[in-house]
């Protein structure tokens, strides 16, 4: 009764993206501010942890996001968006306490795999209250301007970590991500209104089996191809990226810089990708962004003068970060809404797998002494993949039935 009544009160779609983009915020703090910690984790006198072991750590809570993304995607679709909103939010936020409080690092890896589950529920269910907010013509940009709260969430941890990581350590920046619980989610529960496609059609069983056969079975394994080089390559960096401008040579405090930039450029390329999309349609686009990021991410290797390298790794948060939430928006428009949240939590579940990958890529290919160059090559590499996969995503005739009055077609349908 208290979603229904706050639904039919909301007029607007931007208490809902208002809400999200901050949940989304502590979601990429939470997740990114284990790459600013990576060089005290390091260092710790009594862990004596080595590179490998520092990226298994990080890909726990990825794995984590794994489970929680598609088991939360489909009870979304069943119990509704606005309690699986509330209840991943309050999850990762007690997850998170326990993980700055963490003993010794299997402690510290099970309480990341802990909160990942929060961390995998949180993205599908915001992006399609988003997208069921929204007006058709914006739902691709307004579902970014809330999913640019992830790389805002990085440039946080970025400035977390230059600001308290020598001073105060590791486990207050981790502390720090407990804040939701006494901030968000008093909020969300007085401010959040359900979806109004929900409160339609009611409670509802999960719909999967028409995700499983012919074109949208394939739309699906391709998209999820697609999240996973995006997650590939947003976590893969996010964590190395300050250690691998250390081994360039970088004291530390700029190392962490690069990874401020590289954060900065993917909030414009989210919100500029988006906006195309919008426009263009997301298959172009992804696959534009995603080629951009080959480029980019190979030239990094090369010895250039520092601005030149902030103003490529700028590029590379775009064609990295900000592809990954052109994906998020490919998924959410290209499915009927009966199907959203379910493919939302499948896909981005299956690209969690990249994301767990990401860290330990990154670890492996530090700790095997290659040159640096060879490191940037193998996650160009990876966006390929990604470009690959985001334009072969067949196109969907309109859905029919139930809901398919209340979405708009297709994606591909609308760019055509």
């Amino acid at each position: 009764m208290t979603a229904l009544l706050t639904t039919r009160r909301t007029r607007s779609p931007w208490a809902v993206v208002a809400l999200g983009f901050a949940a989304i915020v502590f979601d990429g703090y939470d997740l990114i501010v284990y790459g600013s910690a990576v060089p005290a984790l390091l260092a710790h006198p009594d862990w004596n942890l080595t590179p490998p072991q520092v990226g298994a750590i990080g890909s726990y809570a990825l794995l984590g996001m794994f489970v929680g993304a598609i088991g939360v995607g489909a009870l979304t679709d069943r119990i509704g968006r606005r309690r699986m909103f509330i209840a991943c939010v309050t999850w990762f936020s007690l997850m998170m306490l326990a993980v700055a409080a963490a003993p010794t690092p299997e402690l510290l890896g099970a309480a990341r795999f802990l909160a990942g589950l929060g961390f995998g529920g949180i993205a599908p269910v915001a992006i399609a209250l988003v997208v069921e907010w929204a007006p058709p013509g914006r739902r691709n940009l307004l579902n970014a301007v809330m999913l640019c709260g992830f790389p805002v969430g990085g440039v946080l941890a970025a400035l977390a970590g230059i600001a308290l990581l020598e001073p105060a350590g590791f486990r207050t920046l981790f502390a720090l991500g407990a804040l939701p619980l006494v901030t968000l989610v008093p909020l969300a529960l007085l401010l959040l209104p359900e979806s109004p496609g929900f409160v339609a059609g009611g409670p509802r069983q999960v719909r999967s089996t028409g995700l499983l056969r012919g074109r949208p079975a394939v739309a699906l394994a391709l998209l999820a191809v697609a999240n996973v080089a995006g997650f590939l390559l947003v976590f893969g960096l996010n964590t190395w990226l300050p250690q691998l401008m250390r081994q360039a040579g970088y004291a530390l405090g700029s190392a962490i810089a690069f990874l401020l930039v590289f954060n900065l450029g993917a909030v414009a390329g989210g919100l500029a990708g988006s906006a195309l999309a919008d426009r263009h349609g997301p298959r172009p686009v992804a696959t534009a962004a995603f080629g951009i990021g080959v480029v980019s991410i190979a030239l990094l290797a090369l010895p250039l003068p520092t601005l030149v390298l902030y103003a490529l790794i700028a590029v590379a948060g775009a064609a990295s970060v900000g592809t990954q939430i052109v994906v998020y928006g490919y998924v959410a428009t290209h499915f009927a809404l009966r199907d959203r949240a379910t493919a939302l939590g499948v896909t981005s579940g299956v690209g969690r797998l990249g994301a767990a990958a990401g860290p330990i890529l990154g670890g492996y290919l530090i700790a095997s002494g290659l040159p640096l160059g060879w490191n940037f090559a193998a996650f160009a590499a990876v966006a390929l993949v990604g470009a690959l996969a985001a334009v072969a995503v067949p196109v969907l005739a309109p859905a029919a039935g139930p809901g398919a009055t209340t979405t708009a077609p297709s994606s591909e349908a609308v760019a055509r």
